[in-house]
C-alpha cells in the first residue's frame, strides 16, 4: 500500500466484523480488494468509479492474472470519458465488460460461493493524499440492493465500450483530399 497505512490496523477481519466503516487518508481501494480477496478467495467483482488510473488498472490486472477475479465488470462514467479513452485497452484487458454511464458512485461488489462483500467508498479507483469514507459490510442484503442498482444502469443507462471507440473512429472517419497529397489522408472527429 505504499505509503498507506497497514489495513489490518485500520479494519478488522470480514468474519469478526459484518460492518466497519473508515475515514481517514491511506486505504486505497486496490489494497482494499486484495485484503478482502485474501479473506474470500477468488471472487467476482463489479466495480462502478467516477474516474479509474493507470495503477488501480495494472494492480487490478495482476490480481486477474493471478486467477483471484473471477467475472470482472467495470461502470464507468461518461463524463470522464476523455481519460477512459486514454486507458480502454488496459480496461479492457482487466475487465471482461466495461460500461459507460452517467455515474458517480464508488462501490465495488467481491461474491464467491461463500461470501457478499459491499464497499461503498467517496474514492475513484485513483491514488491521492486526501481523506476518504469507506465502508465494508459483508450484508447480503446491502449486497443486493447495490447489485440492483448497477444492474439497472447497465441495463438501461449505459453504453458498452468494448469496441466503442473503434466503431465511433471507423463512423466519423472521413476522406481528407488536398492538392498536396493525391491519396489523400483520414481525419478523425471528435477526438
Amino acid at each position: 500500500m505504499g505509503k498507506g497505512r497497514d489495513i489490518n490496523r485500520l479494519l478488522k477481519p470480514l468474519e469478526r466484523c459484518s460492518l466497519q466503516s473508515y475515514l481517514g487518508t491511506g486505504l486505497h481501494t486496490l489494497g482494499l480488494l486484495s485484503w478482502i480477496i485474501g479473506q474470500t478467495g477468488p471472487a467476482d467483482v463489479y466495480v462502478t468509479t467516477f474516474s479509474t488510473s493507470d495503477a488501480f488498472l495494472r494492480g487490478f490486472l495482476n490480481l486477474k492474472k493471478k486467477n483471484l477475479l473471477l467475472k470482472t465488470i467495470l461502470l464507468a462514467d461518461l463524463k470522464a470519458s476523455k481519460k477512459t479513452y486514454r486507458l480502454y485497452k488496459e480496461m479492457q484487458s482487466c475487465f471482461d465488460a466495461v460500461y459507460l454511464a452517467k455515474n458517480h458512485s464508488k462501490v465495488m461488489l467481491v461474491q464467491n460461493d461463500r461470501w457478499t462483500v459491499t464497499v461503498i467508498s467517496s474514492q475513484n479507483q485513483t491514488y491521492g493524499d486526501r481523506a476518504e469514507c469507506t465502508v465494508v459490510t459483508t450484508s447480503q442484503e446491502v449486497f443486493y440492493q447495490q447489485y440492483c442498482g448497477i444492474k439497472d444502469i447497465v441495463d438501461n443507462q449505459s453504453i458498452q465500450l468494448n469496441g466503442l471507440f473503434e466503431r465511433i473512429t471507423q463512423q466519423n472517419s472521413r476522406p481528407l483530399f488536398s492538392t498536396d497529397s493525391p491519396t489523400g489522408d483520414f481525419r478523425i472527429i471528435g477526438y
